[in-house]
């Protein structure tokens, strides 16, 4: 039997501010520490096997969205 998981919350960001700056924002908000971080994503350190945390940057409204993961694709079509 296959297998799918939520695997990271995505925060996006306009692409005129800092993710990093978002990032810290939910990390207070959601009480996480900062992970790594770059000009256009920024991680929150989740821990263990939790679905990840991820700010970007991007060039259309801010949204945010769930990526889901499966270890058998054509079975979740």
């Amino acid at each position: 039997m296959h297998r799918s998981r939520l695997a990271c919350i995505v925060i996006d960001c306009q692409s005129d501010r800092d993710p990093a700056e978002t990032a810290q924002f939910w990390a207070g908000a959601l009480g996480l520490p900062m992970g790594d971080t770059d000009p256009k994503y920024a991680d929150l350190a989740v821990p263990g096997d939790d679905p990840r945390v991820l700010v970007q940057c991007v060039e259309h409204d801010s949204r945010v969205h769930l990526d889901i993961e499966t270890d058998d694709i054509p079975a979740e079509v």
